[in-house]
């Protein structure tokens, strides 16, 4: 059977870099969620919220999700950080044929994280630390029921993104 490994997690748990990373390792095809999205649209995530809204790009993003997940085809797949919590998403999760995989990170150290990067992230650019730690707590909070559907947990504090490759393929062997 062929396997699709889903990594999913919050913003700055480094599903993208990991998933990448974990492609070359692995041999596999890496598929971007959000850049599904944006190539399916030729329109970038911010422009579909601003110009459509949040209603309209999650059920684009469900659509484009079950369509990939319902591919006969082995790949990686990094979910935007929100998927799994709307339209059903995490029930896709359990599927027989995905290693879904909770690259789970602390308030702390997504903050750390996020803080060096707000101006590649328009949701958070404008935030002072306060409203920024405030954020992530009530999101991940708001989240942590659908991230933990996924088959596996792994944590991101204090390793670096070859460790958690390792892990991973360590994981799906």
């Amino acid at each position: 059977m062929q396997k699709k490994i889903i990594l999913l997690g919050y913003m700055g748990s480094g599903k993208t870099i990991i998933a990448s990373k974990l492609s070359n390792v692995l041999r596999k095809t890496h598929f971007d969620l959000d850049v599904l999205i944006e190539n399916e649209q030729n329109l970038s995530i911010s422009s579909i919220f601003k110009t459509k809204g949040e209603l309209y790009f999650r059920k684009l993003e469900h659509e484009v999700f079950k369509k990939i997940i319902h591919s006969n085809d082995e790949f990686i797949l990094s979910l935007g950080g929100g998927t799994p919590c709307y339209a059903n998403n995490h029930l896709f999760l359990q599927n027989e044929d995905v290693i879904s995989i909770y690259l789970k990170t602390s308030i702390e150290e997504l903050y750390r994280r996020l803080s060096k990067n707000k101006s590649g992230r328009p949701i958070i650019a404008e935030m002072s630390e306060e409203e920024l730690k405030e954020f992530i707590a009530k999101h991940l909070f708001d989240r942590s029921f659908y991230y933990h559907q996924a088959k596996h947990i792994i944590s991101t504090d204090g390793k670096s993104i070859e460790e958690v490759v390792e892990e991973i393929k360590k994981l799906v062997a």
